[in-house]
């Protein structure tokens, strides 16, 4: 297997297990997922949506990153949610809202805002990389050499 093709591995099996760890996790103590939404400087109006968006988002994209005919839009979708994760972050870091509880699940909640940043943005990073990948081994144009002889 190249090494491109191993690297693009890696970065969906690392992407899968932290979405499929956050969604399972939220889903566990799911009253505590509940209540943490509430928190959110967010109208609680949108907490019935958002528990059950939340979670099922990350074991769709999980799903997409797993197969390679969906693997790209996994790639996007994952780069997109992270973005927004990573933003949310840095608006509590610039104490924009005057309390804002983690609604992260697991080990994950015991994190630091600026922790929070950091693992953000090194999913962000493999991300990007990992659409690089893809778009590199799968979508580009196989070049067919052709030989003209002269008769």
């Amino acid at each position: 297997m190249p090494k491109k093709q191993v690297a693009l591995e890696c970065i969906c099996a690392l992407l899968i297990l932290l979405f499929l760890y956050a969604s399972v996790s939220k889903f566990l103590d799911f009253k505590t997922f509940i209540g943490q939404i509430d928190n959110q400087p967010l109208p609680n109006s949108w907490t019935p949506f958002l528990v059950w968006a939340i979670p099922l988002l990350e074991i769709g994209i999980s799903a997409c990153l797993f197969f390679e005919y969906t693997r790209l839009i996994g790639l996007y979708a994952s780069l997109l949610i992270m973005i927004v994760f990573t933003i949310y972050t840095g608006i509590v870091l610039l104490h924009f809202f005057p309390y804002v509880p983690c609604s992260c699940g697991g080990v994950i909640q015991k994190l630091t805002w600026g922790q929070h940043l950091f693992l953000n943005t090194f999913y962000v990073s493999l991300s990007i990389l990992g659409i690089i990948l893809q778009r590199r081994i799968y979508l580009n144009p196989i070049q067919i050499t052709t030989k003209h002889s002269l008769v």
